[in-house]
C-alpha cells in the first residue's frame, strides 16, 4: 500500500482531468448528434458510450499500476499478436460499410485495428530502444519499417486507411525522437508519395490500374482538391461539414439546435463529423474549448515525455502523444476541408466504444511512465 501511495504522489492529475473533460464534452456532442433520426435515439448511443468509459477507465486503472517496463520483455509476443489478431479478422471479421473491421465475439463487437494501435507503440518503443544506435542511416529506417509494413497493409485490407496512417505517423514520430534522420525519413517517405501522386495522375488521366485504392477512396481525394465537382455525391459530406462549422459562427445555434445535424444534412454526425456538431451548436467559444483541451492534454504528454525514467518510457508516451495529435488533426481537417477524409475519430468525443476504450488505455500508459518518472537526459 506505501508503494502504491508512494506511485500516485507522481502522477500528473492534468492528465486525467482534461482527458474526463473530453469525455463529457463527446457524452454532450453524441447526446445531440443522436437526438434526430439515428436509430434508437440518444439514450443508446449515450449508454454505449458511458459503458464504453467505465470499461477504459477500469483498463486503465489496472494498467497505472503494472510497471511499465515487462512490456519490453514481451516484444515479441505483442507483434506476433497484431499480426494474428489483424489476420484473423481478415478471415472471421464481420463486414460493414464495405469494410471488415469489426471482431465480433459473443454480444461484444470491437475493431482489433484500434488494439493494434497501443500494441504497436509498445513493440515499436521496445524495438526502436533496444536498437538506438541503428537509426541514423537509411538501413535502419529501411529495417524498423519492415515491422510497420505487415499491419499497415492488414489494415488497409480492411478498408481502414485512416487507421492505416494513424499507425505510420505513430511510427514516423517514434523513429526520428529515437534517433533517426529527418534526411532519410523525407528520402523514404517523400519517395513513396511522389509514387502514389503519380500512379493517381496517370490513373486519372490513362486510366492505368491503381490496385491500391478503393473507387470511394479515390473520390474521397477528388473531393478533398474539389468538393463541388459532384456537390450531391462524393462533394457532399465535405460541403454539409463546412456548412455546420461556418453556420455555428461565435456562439453556435444551441445544444441540440443545430440544423445541419438535428435535420440529417450532416452525414455520420456522431462519428466523423462530431466535431462538425460541436462547431454548429457551440461555435467558435465551443470549438476553441475543445481544442484548447487538446492543446493542453498533448502538452502534458511532451512535459511527461521528457521526465520518462528510461528511453523505453520515453518512447511509449511518443507513440500516444502522436496518436492523438493526428488523430485530432486529421478528424478537425477533414471537418474543415483542409485534409481528405479517412474517417478517423476524435479522440473521447466521437461515438464508438473501440476508440474510447483504447484512448483510455493509452491515457493509462502515458499515466504509467508518468509515475514512474526520473528525469534523464538523452
Amino acid at each position: 500500500m506505501h508503494w502504491e501511495k508512494k506511485l500516485l504522489k507522481n502522477l500528473n492529475y492534468r492528465i486525467p482531468l482534461l482527458t474526463a473533460c473530453l469525455i463529457i464534452i463527446g457524452f454532450i456532442a453524441v447526446s445531440s448528434a443522436g437526438s434526430a433520426s439515428l436509430t434508437g435515439g440518444y439514450m443508446s448511443y449515450l449508454r454505449t458510450q458511458i459503458a464504453a468509459s467505465v470499461l477504459g477507465i477500469m483498463l486503465l486503472i489496472l494498467i497505472i499500476f503494472m510497471d511499465y517496463r515487462i512490456f519490453k520483455e514481451y516484444d515479441i509476443f505483442i507483434y506476433a499478436g497484431i499480426i494474428f489478431l489483424l489476420s484473423f479478422l481478415l478471415i472471421v471479421g464481420t463486414t460493414v460499410g464495405g469494410g471488415t473491421r469489426w471482431l465480433t465475439i459473443g454480444p461484444v463487437s470491437f475493431q482489433p485495428s484500434e488494439v493494434a494501435k497501443i500494441f504497436m507503440i509498445l513493440f515499436l518503443a521496445a524495438y526502436l530502444d533496444r536498437n538506438s544506435n541503428q537509426l541514423d542511416n537509411i538501413k535502419g529506417l529501411l529495417k524498423s519499417l519492415a515491422f510497420v509494413l505487415p499491419p499497415f497493409f492488414l489494415i488497409v485490407l480492411q478498408n481502414d486507411l485512416g487507421t492505416a496512417l494513424v499507425l505510420m505517423f505513430i511510427f514516423v514520430a517514434m523513429f526520428y525522437l529515437a534517433g533517426g534522420r529527418v534526411r532519410d525519413i523525407l528520402i523514404v517517405f517523400g519517395g513513396v508519395g511522389l509514387i502514389f501522386f503519380l500512379l493517381i495522375t496517370f490513373h486519372l488521366a490513362l486510366g492505368t490500374p491503381l490496385p491500391f485504392l478503393r473507387p470511394y477512396q479515390l473520390n474521397r481525394l477528388i473531393a478533398f482538391v474539389n468538393p463541388g465537382i459532384d456537390p450531391r455525391g462524393i462533394g457532399y459530406n465535405i460541403i454539409q461539414a463546412r456548412i455546420a462549422v461556418g453556420s455555428g459562427m461565435l456562439t453556435g445555434r444551441g445544444f441540440m439546435a443545430g440544423t445541419q445535424s438535428q435535420l440529417g444534412f450532416l452525414p455520420e454526425r456522431h462519428t466523423d463529423f462530431i466535431f462538425a456538431v460541436i462547431s454548429e451548436e457551440f461555435g467558435f467559444i465551443g470549438v476553441a474549448v475543445v481544442l484548447g483541451l487538446y492543446f493542453l492534454l498533448i502538452w502534458q504528454f511532451i512535459k511527461v515525455m521528457c521526465q520518462a525514467k528510461d528511453r523505453f518510457g520515453f518512447l511509449i508516451v511518443t507513440g500516444v502523444a502522436a496518436m492523438f495529435f493526428f488523430h485530432v488533426l486529421e478528424n478537425v481537417g477533414m471537418t474543415l476541408g483542409i485534409m481528405p477524409i479517412t474517417g478517423i475519430t476524435l479522440p473521447f468525443i466521437s461515438y464508438g466504444g473501440s476508440s474510447l476504450v483504447t484512448s483510455l488505455v493509452a491515457i493509462g500508459l502515458a499515466l504509467n511512465v508518468n509515475m514512474r518518472r526520473k528525469k534523464i537526459v538523452f
